[in-house]
């Protein structure tokens, strides 16, 4: 979920390798815990609708800038296949990746949160294809997609997990298909991890992404930060990543 600055929240700056703290049972208490709405994935913020009017619109212009950066890869129209890993309730989807995909699989752990996405206009309307109730770390592709969107959820894997993460949506994506990630940003003055414990999640830096990125085979084609957010909130950078196979 996009993040807040929390200036009393206590930090684990013990390590650099703070994901040890990471507890998936914690994590999906937490989840439970939040409303099944698009307000409540964004609960922290306290402030749904701008928020979530300019990441959307930063996202379509992210995705618009990567499109045209693949050889041969259509930049008009919709692509065929996506898939929205940790999709929640389906506020990306519905709110931006209907609008460049034909068919949007969905991934995501609470069943809660998918059992709204089933009874949800998005599913009755065929845009929402298949609903997986897993988390993207045990989610294994049984498809090729030309777009697999993850964003805000990759703080619940320990690095070994995203690595290994990455390196199996590398092997999903069709030849023209791009991975990308959108998530917050560690603003730890030593260039450290952030560990968080409301709910068991991590906040990495831009270089820890860059190397788990490296690390899985995949090059950063294009990369930016999300811009637009008021100045009054102090909330954690947001950058958006675009990756290809270096193979």
């Amino acid at each position: 979920m996009p993040q807040a600055i929390n200036e009393e929240q206590p930090r684990d700056h013990a390590s650099p390798a703070v994901d040890h703290g990471i507890d998936p049972a914690a994590s999906i208490k937490y989840w439970n815990s939040v409303p099944p709405t698009a307000n409540g994935m964004l609960a922290a913020l306290g402030g749904y609708p701008w928020y979530s009017r300019i990441d959307l619109r930063g996202s379509k212009s992210f995705l618009a800038k990567a499109r045209r950066l693949v050889p041969t890869c259509t930049t008009e129209g919709k692509l065929s296949t996506g898939v929205d890993c940790g999709a929640g309730v389906g506020r990306v989807t519905e709110g931006f990746l209907s609008q460049v995909c034909e068919t949007v699989d969905a991934v995501e752990p609470v069943e809660k949160f998918t059992q709204t996405l089933h009874e949800s206009t998005l599913k009755a309307s065929g845009v929402v294809g298949v609903i997986y109730t897993v988390g993207i770390e045990a989610w294994r592709p049984e498809k090729k997609y030309d777009l697999i969107w993850t964003q805000f959820c990759v703080g619940h894997l320990k690095d070994w997990q995203l690595i290994e993460y990455v390196r199996r949506c590398r092997d999903a994506l069709t030849e023209t298909g791009i991975l990308v990630f959108k998530e917050n940003l560690s603003t730890d003055p030593n260039g450290d991890d952030m560990y968080d414990g409301l709910d068991s999640s991590v906040t990495r830096t831009d270089a820890k992404f860059r190397d788990i990125f490296r690390d899985a085979g995949m090059n950063v084609i294009v990369s930016e930060l999300q811009t637009g957010f008021p100045k009054t909130f102090k909330l954690l950078p947001v950058r958006s990543y675009a990756l290809r196979s270096k193979a």
